[in-house]
């Protein structure tokens, strides 16, 4: 028999949300639904941050909105800031391991986006991606010829492409010719994150639980990708997105519905309010601590 999982907590006074297929809808609308259970958390006495591979300038929208007041996790957890952008915690690539990544992304032929502190670097403006992602994270890209001053300053570099096999070869060539200097993780079809070992929601759960003085098993979260994982792994209580991969979904205690179903709210309603602890999943944590 395997050791038993944890179960999930009763003892949650902390909320984090992924952003992207999570908190917003497809077309990243927040939704009067996200709204009102958070609100609903505040009022009883439960903190509520996001954490999401976006840049954290790209998340000052939905501090406004939801009137967060604790730190929130960008770039995976590559930066922690306060709600004013202030820099709490950070990790960085290393200068090197920056200059690899733009190298092996330009050799394959795709876009190559550069996060350098608090902006964002493209060489072209044209691809529609780039589009995408101003409507995203709601502000403008910086155009540059070379990304050579920003090395040394990296929280994260984006290869991007509408080709997905291209993208799996660049994700595996990053991963062979970067290993142990950087961590490569697809979080959409037509992207590939390249950041800090230890630019990852599992360790930022770790630091937003010290900088919050509660222990991380009095943390829940949400979320609906790969990365949200190794948030699971270490919070207290975790929730699927129904739009949620088939292995994010079995990672987690309970599955709520989509972001397009308004899932968000109805997991702060069930799981966190309500305090219900049926599983959501037959492939769900929970029920494998009670197989």
């Amino acid at each position: 028999m395997t050791e038993p999982a944890r179960p999930p907590s009763d003892d949650i006074t902390c909320v984090i949300s992924d952003i992207d297929g999570t908190l917003v809808t497809n077309q990243k609308a927040l939704c009067p639904s996200a709204r009102a259970a958070v609100a609903a958390l505040r009022a009883r006495g439960i903190a509520f941050s996001i954490a999401s591979s976006r840049p954290p300038r790209g998340m000052i929208p939905l501090i406004h909105a939801l009137g967060i007041d604790t730190p929130v996790a960008g770039f995976d957890g590559g930066m922690i800031v306060k709600p004013d952008l202030t820099v709490i915690d950070q990790h960085l690539l290393n200068a090197q391991a920056a200059q690899r990544a733009i190298q092996i992304l330009v050799a394959e032929g795709v876009q190559v986006w550069v996060f350098s502190g608090q902006d964002w670097l493209v060489q072209d403006l044209s691809p529609p991606e780039v589009a995408q992602e101003i409507r995203t994270v709601r502000f403008q890209p910086t155009v540059v010829k070379r990304f050579d001053a920003a090395l040394n300053t990296v929280g994260k570099i984006v290869g991007v492409s509408s080709d997905p096999d291209l993208l799996a070869h660049c994700a595996e060539r990053a991963r062979e010719l970067l290993a142990g200097e950087a961590a490569v993780a697809s979080p959409q079809p037509d992207r590939i994150d390249i950041t800090h070992l230890e630019a990852n929601k599992g360790a930022s759960l770790l630091t937003m639980a010290r900088l919050l003085g509660i222990a991380p098993a009095q943390i829940a979260v949400i979320g609906d990708g790969g990365n949200d994982v190794a948030a699971f792994e270490q919070a207290g209580l975790s929730i699927a997105m129904g739009n949620a991969r088939p292995e994010v979904k079995a990672a987690a205690d309970f599955v709520t519905d989509s972001n397009e179903a308004n899932g968000f709210a109805h997991a702060i309603e069930r799981f966190i309010l309500a305090g219900e602890r049926t599983p959501a999943a037959p492939s769900g944590r929970r029920d494998r601590a009670q197989s």
